[in-house]
């Protein structure tokens, strides 16, 4: 029988030894996925009113989920009016903008039919029909695996106090999607499904609750097993986890209050801590009662540590076997011993830790500028096009880059790069330089070139309408995904090439880049043609 305050107690105490890491985690998990809506409503706030949408785009930037609700029921009933007046719905519209997310699937598929039955079928609608499948492949593809990866870290914080933040992308370390991805696909498919006969949408969530966590010890768990061991783990408990949640409704009402940041910083954290300490104590009573389908709980080390000589021997033992992490140690004190896991990856998935202190050549870093430019400019187009319908080229220039971030880019190389070993510091002064940088570029094209190139004026936390808080953030998690994994990754390719051919290569791009920068310095008009009024970021 577990209670509720020794479960908190419980979490409160691994908060004390792995609060930022918790945090960190919870914040990365709110930012990919739809998960802790409530979290981020403020990051991306924007007010529709205070922005022109550009005159060629068919589709309003920034369309929240309850305007997407108004012009779905004004399709149906052709006169809302009456409707969407009420002190009533109002209510409802904050709730839906609070507690949905712009990423979901249901949402991207009511904007395309929106849009198809009040413009008829165009080019606008086929960019939103594909935004819709890929908002389907990205919710099973990445954004559950991340669910699942972020079970995984408290799970295994509880007892291994130095657990990495990466532990929430353990799926595709171990090269092992595919049954995850089916599981957690078959619980939404279900979980909608019982959601249109409301109370047992309520019973089935409760039911299915336990799914994630079992993935994250055993991800290889079939189906049916999966889905059963959750109900079993839930029968008696469904009430009661129900009164477990509900015992957080101070610290829910409290974070609106404090716009969010509360979440961030101790309410998701502990409301997931909490989760994973009830899932042990379940599990635990589970195995102790050798239930049917019990040897499904597979990863005793979640429970107990293993002492050093313990580990010592395991790895002769494992090196003897010459299993994938053979050349490698992974044997840090106070982690998970990966070696020992039921899943093995496969050996070229394997790679020795990053150095911390990594340095860049000259040539490496001209080849980094160009490759983040680029890429910066073809994930803005990409969005772009997938969500508004249309194209907005987001670069002042012909060619397809957009220097800010080259530039942030080889800041991060050569500056944060020394705070690398410290994830939070580096996360924050990602965002400090790019909303420095931001602004002096917005500012210098508007008042040199009378080019606006983004207006952010009705964002939240916004400066001067040149910069603003979500776009920070966002770049921040870009940075950090190039600190850590693009740039190693980019520099160890381009370092296979004939020194010949990467000194060329280099030049070739420098006078790309220079011809096609001086050629905007001396027309401005086509500076102006070129940047289309138009925003990255919409409602999420």
């Amino acid at each position: 029988m577990w209670k509720r305050k020794a479960l908190k107690i419980r979490t409160r105490e691994s908060l004390k030894f792995n609060y930022w890491r918790m945090v960190a985690v919870c914040f990365l998990t709110a930012m990919l996925t739809t998960a802790y809506t409530s979290s981020t409503i403020f990051v991306n706030q924007y007010e529709p009113a205070t922005h022109t949408v550009p005159e060629h785009s068919d589709v309003a930037a920034g369309t929240s989920n309850s305007v997407v609700i108004a012009d779905t029921v004004e399709q149906i009933t052709d006169d809302s009016a009456s409707i969407m007046d009420s002190p009533l719905t109002r209510a409802a519209e904050i709730i839906i903008d609070t507690y949905t997310s712009g990423k979901s699937i249901f949402f991207s598929v009511l904007r395309a039919a929106n849009d198809i039955l009040t413009h008829d079928f165009h080019l606008s609608s086929a960019f939103l029909i594909t935004g819709a499948f890929l908002a389907f492949f990205y919710q099973f593809l990445i954004a559950n695996p991340i669910l699942v990866g972020e079970r995984r870290f408290f799970l295994e914080a509880r007892n291994y106090h130095r657990t990495r933040i990466s532990k929430i992308f353990f799926l595709y370390k171990l090269r092992y999607i595919y049954n995850p991805v089916w599981v957690m696909f078959c619980r939404s498919f279900f979980q909608t499904l019982w959601n249109l006969t409301i109370a047992g949408g309520i019973i089935k969530y409760y039911e299915y609750s336990m799914i994630p966590f079992i993935l994250a010890e055993n991800p290889a768990i079939e189906r049916k097993d999966a889905f059963q061991l959750s109900k079993q783990l839930m029968r008696g408990n469904k009430w009661k986890m129900f009164k477990l949640h509900f015992s957080f409704l101070g610290w829910n009402i409290l974070a609106p209050l404090t716009l969010g940041v509360l979440d961030f910083l101790f309410v998701n954290p502990y409301k997931t801590g909490t989760d994973a300490e009830l899932y042990m104590e379940l599990r635990r009573n589970y195995v102790l009662s050798r239930a049917p389908g019990y040897e499904a709980f597979n990863d005793r080390l979640l429970e107990q540590v293993p002492s050093e000589d313990e580990l010592l021997i395991s790895k002769a033992l494992y090196d003897d076997s010459e299993g994938p992490y053979t050349k490698i140690s992974y044997f840090e004190p106070e982690q998970y011993p990966v070696f020992l896991y039921s899943i093995q990856p496969p050996a070229r998935a394997v790679r020795p830790p990053r150095h911390e202190n990594k340095k860049y050549g000259f040539l490496s870093c001209v080849f980094l500028f160009f490759a983040f430019s680029v890429f910066g400019w073809v994930l803005e187009s990409f969005i772009h096009i997938i969500r508004d319908g249309v194209f907005l080229n987001r670069s002042y220039l012909i060619g397809p880059w957009i220097p800010l971030y080259g530039v942030c880019g080889l800041i991060l190389l050569i500056f944060i790069q020394k705070f690398a070993h410290k994830p939070i510091p580096a996360f924050i002064a990602m965002m400090a330089v790019y909303s420095l940088i931001e602004y002096l570029m917005n500012w210098l094209m508007e008042y040199e070139y009378d080019i606006a190139s983004a207006d952010y004026t009705g964002y939240f936390l916004n400066l001067n309408g040149k910069t603003f808080l979500g776009g920070a953030i966002f770049f921040a998690m870009l940075g950090c995904a190039f600190l850590y994994y693009l740039a190693p990754r980019w520099d160890e390719l381009f370092q296979r090439l004939p020194d010949y051919l990467k000194f060329s290569i280099c030049l070739l791009l420098c006078l790309l880049f220079a011809t096609d920068f001086l050629y905007a310095l001396t027309h401005p008009e086509l500076m102006s043609e070129l940047m289309a009024p138009g925003l990255f970021f919409t409602k999420v």
